[in-house]
C-alpha cells in the first residue's frame, strides 16, 4: 500500500505527525518514507509493507496529511505505477531534471584513458551545449587480462576537467560499494565540482548485495543496465532492490540483448520496450546505442547504424542516451571500434533533435480532443 501525502507537506507539522504516528502504529506494517521531487513541488510517499489487505483504506485516506491511498497488487511496489497516472515521475540531480518527459544525452568515454582524451571530450560537449557525460573509471571485462580501468587513480582529473567545462553529471560505471567512497573522497578533493550517477552495469544487475549497497545512499542517482541474458521483469526487479533499500532515483537503461540472433549487431537491439517500460514504472528510461549496435557500420543510406538505433529509441520516447565517443577511437583502450568521432557529436545531437521532434507531434496526435461545449 503507498500513502501519498498533500504536496509539500511539511514533516514538522501537526498534520503529518498525527498521520506517520497513526501509520506507526499499525500491527504488523513496516513503514519506508520516500520524497518525489515533481517539477513544481515535492511529494512524500509511505510505503507500507506487510499484511496490508486487512488495512481500511478510507480511515488512512480520512488522515490529515493524506492525499490519496494507492493499494498496490502487482510487482515493482515502489517504482510501479499500479495504473495511478497522478504519481509523479523523476527528480532533480545537479541542476539537472530526469522524468519521464524530458531528454538528457550522455556523451563521453566508454573507458577513460588518458587526461589528454577527457579534456577533449569534454571541451567537445562543452562546444555542443551538453552538461553530461559518461566516463568509465571502473571497467568489468570478460578476459581476465584485458584494460581494468584506470579506477580511482584518473577521478581527480576527470572531476576537475568536468568543473571547468561544465560538466554537471558524470554517469560511471561502479562494480563494489568501496568505489562510492572512492567517488566521494575524489569529489571532496576537488571540492565537488560535478555530479555523479552511479551505473550498475548488466552483469551486476542481479548482484542483489551490491544492488542493496548502492541502495542504501541517497546522495547519487543511479543508472541500472538491463541484464543481457535475463528477462525484463527480473531486471525491473532489479531496480525494485535499489528502491527498496530508499533510493528512488533511478533510470532504466536498454542496452540490447545477448542473442545469437542479434547479428550482424553487437546485442540485439531492445528499444521497442522504452514505451512498456514508462507503461509499468514510473522510472525514466534509457537507452545504449553504442553496446547494442557495437560498430561504427553505415547503411546504404549514409547514416550510420548507431544513429539509426538511437532514433529509433527517441522516437519510442526514451528519456537518456547513453552513447561512446572518443577522439581518436583507435587509440581507445574499450570497445574503441563501435566509438563515434568528435567531430560526428553536433550531427549525432541534430538527428537526436529530429527524432525527439517526431516524438513530440505523435505524442500531439494521440492526445485526447477538448470537447467545445
Amino acid at each position: 500500500m503507498i500513502v501519498i501525502l498533500r504536496p509539500d507537506t511539511d514533516e514538522n507539522s501537526t498534520a503529518f505527525k498525527k498521520t506517520w504516528d497513526y501509520l506507526e502504529d499499525l500491527k504488523n506494517i513496516r513503514l519506508q518514507k520516500h520524497i518525489v521531487e515533481g517539477k513544481f513541488q515535492k511529494l512524500t510517499e509511505i510505503y507500507l509493507f506487510g499484511d496490508t489487505a486487512t488495512l481500511n483504506k478510507e480511515a488512512i485516506e480520512a488522515l490529515p496529511a493524506v492525499e490519496r491511498v494507492v493499494r498496490v497488487s502487482q510487482e515493482y511496489r515502489i517504482l510501479g505505477r499500479h495504473k495511478d497516472r497522478m504519481r509523479a515521475t523523476g527528480f532533480d540531480y545537479n541542476g539537472v531534471r530526469f522524468d519521464q518527459d524530458n531528454l538528457n544525452i550522455f556523451a563521453g568515454l566508454c573507458a577513460v584513458d588518458t587526461r589528454e582524451h577527457v579534456e577533449l571530450m569534454m571541451k567537445a560537449l562543452k562546444e555542443n551545449g551538453q552538461v553530461c557525460t559518461r566516463m568509465g573509471a571502473y571497467k568489468p571485462r570478460t578476459n581476465p587480462y584485458s584494460f581494468q580501468g584506470h579506477g580511482k587513480e584518473c577521478l581527480p582529473y576527470v572531476f576537475e576537467l568536468a568543473g571547468k567545462y561544465g560538466i554537471k553529471i558524470i554517469a560511471m560505471e561502479i562494480l563494489h560499494e568501496d568505489h562510492i567512497d572512492e567517488i566521494n573522497e575524489a569529489l571532496d578533493l576537488t571540492g565537488r565540482p560535478t555530479g555523479v550517477m552511479l551505473q550498475v552495469g548488466t552483469r551486476n544487475t542481479q548482484n542483489f548485495e551490491l544492488l542493496k549497497s548502492i541502495g542504501r545512499q541517497n546522495e547519487f542517482p543511479i543508472l541500472l543496465k538491463r541484464g543481457f541474458g535475463i528477462t525484463l521483469n527480473e531486471s525491473l526487479n532489479a531496480a525494485e532492490y535499489l528502491a527498496s533499500e530508499g533510493n528512488a532515483k533511478v533510470v532504466f537503461c536498454l542496452r540490447g540483448m545477448k542473442t545469437s540472433f542479434s547479428e550482424p549487431h553487437r546485442n540485439m537491439v531492445d528499444f521497442s520496450l522504452v514505451p512498456a517500460i514508462k507503461r509499468l514504472t514510473r522510472m525514466p528510461v534509457c537507452i545504449d546505442p553504442s553496446h547494442s549496435v557495437g560498430s561504427r557500420e553505415t547503411s546504404p543510406d549514409g547514416i550510420p547504424d548507431i544513429f539509426h538505433a538511437t532514433a529509433q529509441g527517441i522516437i519510442s520516447g526514451a528519456n537518456m542516451v547513453l552513447v561512446d565517443f572518443h577522439p581518436d577511437p583507435i587509440k581507445a583502450l574499450v570497445d574503441g571500434p563501435q566509438a563515434l568521432l568528435l567531430k560526428e557529436l553536433p550531427k549525432f545531437l541534430e538527428d537526436i533533435n529530429i527524432a525527439r521532434e517526431a516524438y513530440e507531434k505523435r505524442k500531439n496526435l494521440f492526445k485526447p480532443s477538448k470537447t467545445v461545449k
